[in-house]
């Protein structure tokens, strides 16, 4: 007697979208077979025309707790989190405060953890200035990996490295084979021209030029090179990069590349002024350095699609004043996730079993998941999310989860909402309401 038989018409699966029934026992799939006969499960469900999808796994979100718990923190991220599709997610070791660069940091945020966990987490290491001896110590707690900046974070806690510090770190996490992950943007070879409005969206634009994200890749590809370290470049905004990107692959080096709902469903060209909840960085390119992103993404030389959510309380998005050069930046999106992309997909008439690639199993390598999330198949964990691609919603702030509602997609009609989510086979999410709670597990490498 199996615990769950999941029937449905569209079971998205690695070899593509098939009818048939998943059975479930201890939180594992079991096996997918063409029809029930009999009583067999002791709890069976068919969801008929719905897809039935792999949990979503998101690797680039910023939860903030411990010590900046008033811009996030795990309860309202991991009940957002549940109610878009996402099961399993990887932290950023900052806007935590401490910052998680050290190993009693990492305890700190372990602790933090204690009841608020709706989804299964997983935490990124940090590499600033200064902590090559905390390196082993984070890996040998289990971190999967390890972000670092080439520019200012943000937050002065955080600070960026320079290339001595990648000489430093980077043998050490690559005899350890785990990625690093780098935000890049090299400020200092490009001075942008001066903002006079600071209201104006184009002055912001022209602020962060696309050279700067080109000259920190090219660096980064030197460097994998040199060290044979895997390196995955962070929500990649500028199309120029994608010839460098795609010519390091073809030579073989071990790089990997995601970039961000926003910068596939938003163009420059229609962002309004003074509209802060827009301002993240790299920010939000022209409309045909956006349409480059799609084809990369299509021809896989953008391996997935993360998030990149980045709260922060309304004070420090600057709402009243306008001001993008002054205003925090990060977007909010992460209950939005899968909607935003697929509706955008949707356009551009992309199959779902794409969404599952790039929401699911892609993602589920970067953290070394791959053996056991992302896609369904028999000894997969059971964790899904069930949605209708054909229904549509208008995007309200009531409907969020989010500790603040600040995000560009309020009041835009998406395309894709997600009815169910399960996780080890255990209904976490349906139809607005969470069934139980706390079910989400530390994740380690």
């Amino acid at each position: 007697m199996f615990d769950l038989a999941i029937s449905c018409r569209n079971i998205c699966t690695p070899e593509g979208m098939r009818e048939g029934t998943v059975l479930v026992s201890n939180g594992v799939i079991v096996d997918i077979v063409p029809a029930l006969t009999g009583q067999v499960s002791q709890r069976e469900i068919d969801i008929g025309e719905n897809v039935l999808m792999p949990g979503i796994i998101d690797p680039h979100v910023h939860i903030n707790e411990p010590g900046r718990t008033d811009w996030e923190g795990f309860n309202t991220a991991t009940l957002s989190a549940a109610a878009g599709g996402i099961t399993t997610m990887v932290e950023m070791p900052l806007n935590a405060s401490p910052v998680t660069t050290t190993a009693d940091a990492l305890d700190k945020k372990l602790a933090a953890t204690e009841g608020k966990l709706h989804v299964n987490c997983g935490f990124w290491g940090g590499i600033v200035p200064g902590n090559g001896p905390e390196i082993e110590k984070l890996i040998n707690k289990g971190v999967p990996g390890f972000k670092a900046f080439l520019t200012h974070s943000g937050i002065d806690e955080f600070p960026n490295v320079t290339e001595q510090d990648l000489h430093q770190a980077m043998p050490v996490i690559a005899r350890r084979q785990l990625p690093l992950l780098v935000h890049c943007e090299l400020t200092t070879n490009v001075q942008p021209p001066p903002a006079a409005d600071v209201q104006s969206y184009k002055n912001y634009l022209s602020s962060r030029p696309k050279q700067w994200e080109d000259d920190a890749i090219a660096l980064m590809i030197r460097l994998c090179e040199q060290y044979q370290c895997r390196v995955h470049i962070v929500h990649l905004s500028s199309a120029s990069s994608i010839e460098q990107i795609k010519q390091a692959r073809q030579k073989g080096l071990p790089i990997t590349v995601e970039t961000a709902q926003h910068y596939l469903y938003f163009n420059a060209e229609e962002i309004p002024d003074a509209q802060t909840a827009y301002k993240c960085a790299p920010p939000i390119r022209e409309k045909e350095n956006n349409e480059q992103l799609w084809q990369a993404l299509q021809e896989g030389i953008i391996d997935f699609v993360a998030t990149d959510h980045s709260p922060a309380p309304p004070a420090l998005k600057e709402i009243s004043s306008g001001n993008l050069i002054k205003a925090w930046g990060g977007i909010a999106s992460l209950q939005l996730a899968l909607p935003v992309l697929w509706t955008a997909a949707r356009k551009r008439k992309i199959p779902v079993a794409e969404i599952a690639k790039w929401l699911c199993e892609k993602p589920a390598i970067l953290p070394g998941l791959q053996k056991s999330k992302g896609r369904i198949a028999k000894g997969f964990n059971a964790d899904f999310v069930v949605w209708d691609p054909d229904k549509s919603f208008k995007v309200t702030a009531e409907a969020l989860h989010h500790k603040h509602k600040i995000t560009p997609y309020i009041k835009q009609d998406l395309y894709g909402v997600v009815e169910q989510t399960w996780l080890a086979g255990q209904l976490i999410f349906e139809q607005g309401r969470f069934p139980v709670l706390n079910k989400g597990k530390i994740i380690t490498s």
